[in-house]
């Protein structure tokens, strides 16, 4: 562990320790700030492709935009997402990609299906449950609780651009019509 820090002399981001002034001024200021259990400053941001290491509960927990990439590599790619009550994730398929789900807090219903308009599979899901969308099947995940549904998910090979941010589903969808 010695060496590692000595190579990484912070978990979150390799080349600069967290503590050292400008390290917060080198980053975009769009991405938020929180303490993990041990009080340390931790902004949600995509810290890809570097070694890192964080409380996924607690970063995804607090994450109160619709969709933001905590971590972007060549090969997968994990997002924190809060969806809103009433709303869902949009009905989607990504024909090279498997996608794995985690909630970490609310209510929501998952439908998955070979068809967008036979969506066959059907669950309810909260705290603790992991969905897993093999490549090629359309679902849509939606909150039908009375808090924001709070989850991260995790894409082989990557979905979004590097950094993604998407303060709300509205953002989302704009970026997704410009594509």
């Amino acid at each position: 562990m010695a060496n590692f820090r000595k190579m990484y002399p912070s978990a979150y981001y390799p080349y600069m320790p967290m503590y050292s002034p400008g390290y917060w001024n080198y980053f975009p200021n769009q991405h938020i700030p929180y303490k993990d259990q041990a009080g340390a400053l931790i902004k949600l941001m995509d810290y890809g492709p570097h070694p890192f290491a964080i409380n996924i509960e607690e970063a995804t927990k607090e994450n109160n935009n619709f969709r933001i990439a905590l971590w972007t590599g060549n090969h997968l790619q994990l997002t924190l997402m809060s969806i809103n009550v009433g709303e869902d994730i949009g009905l989607e398929m990504h024909p090279n990609l498997d996608q794995f789900i985690r909630i970490e807090e609310g209510i929501g219903l998952i439908q998955m299906g070979d068809r967008k308009d036979r969506l066959d599979c059907q669950a309810h899901v909260q705290d603790d449950y992991a969905i897993i969308i093999p490549a090629g099947k359309w679902h849509n995940l939606m909150n039908i609780g009375n808090i924001p549904l709070k989850l991260y998910s995790i894409y082989a090979p990557p979905e979004h651009p590097f950094g993604t941010v998407h303060r709300t589903k509205e953002e989302a969808e704009e970026h997704h019509r410009c594509k």
